[in-house]
């Protein structure tokens, strides 16, 4: 996943203007696969609120299991095909799939008075952290690369935890994952950007699995916490 540009920018001014005008075109293919991506997902979200999708009723255990296999298998497919049109599908159909995992919270959300409100809000902050991020990245000429182990174990322990919690059910876990999950999954953007940037990723596919993993997850959390704190039973 991790392809470097190793045949530019070697002692030549065309070779590096050459290597700027693919990082260029990698950050802006990343960018419309993005936003194309919203679209499957807001639909699987619709159509699993509509349905009261649940992917196995009663079995937490059995479904965080389910979801971690076919999310793998997604990524893997995603891997393999990621030079190929069908690189492009597997992921919209992945986005899909997420967007169905998150119409449980979508639907918990819902059912407050302003529900559609905070979602808005979940949305619009969201929105604030990936362009604030983006535009660090972009701009920045301090090199973040050194944050991938750290925010490696970062999410290692947030998936215990929230698996954990499964069962434990503590409110304040579950909060304090929440919060931990905004900030890694934020600075997950900052490093997923900038790797485009530097040439580190050259493919758009996964460059935008990347970064649509860490939105997923900034939105889904700052949704939980606005619903725990802010929701309204009126």
């Amino acid at each position: 996943m991790n392809n470097k540009l190793n045949t530019y920018g070697f002692g030549n001014s065309a070779a590096g203007v050459t290597d700027v005008v693919v990082r260029n075109r990698v950050l802006r293919n990343t960018y419309w696969l993005l936003a194309l991506s919203m679209i499957p997902t807001v639909l699987g979200a619709w159509i699993g609120v509509a349905t009261g999708f649940t992917m196995m009723a009663g079995s937490p255990g059995l479904s965080l299991i389910l979801f971690f296999a076919i999310a793998m298998g997604f990524m893997f497919g995603i891997e393999k095909t990621k030079n190929s049109g069908m690189g492009v599908v597997l992921l919209l159909a992945f986005t899909f799939f997420m967007g169905l995992m998150l119409s449980r919270l979508i639907s918990a959300t819902l059912s407050f008075s302003n529900g559609p409100a905070l979602i808005m809000y979940a949305f619009g902050g969201t929105a604030a952290v990936f362009a604030t991020m983006a535009s660090i990245a972009t701009v920045s000429k301090r090199d973040f690369s050194g944050m991938s182990k750290f925010l490696f174990v970062g999410v290692i322990l947030l998936i215990l935890a929230s698996v954990a919690n499964i069962w434990l059910q503590m409110p304040a876990l579950m909060i304090t994952v929440s919060v931990i999950a905004i900030g890694i999954f934020s600075a997950y953007i900052l490093f997923d950007v900038q790797r485009i940037v530097n040439g580190g990723e050259t493919n758009y596919v996964t460059a935008t699995l990347a970064i649509y993993l860490d939105v997923y997850n900034v939105f889904a959390n700052l949704l939980a916490l606005l619903g725990i704190f802010g929701g309204n039973r009126d």
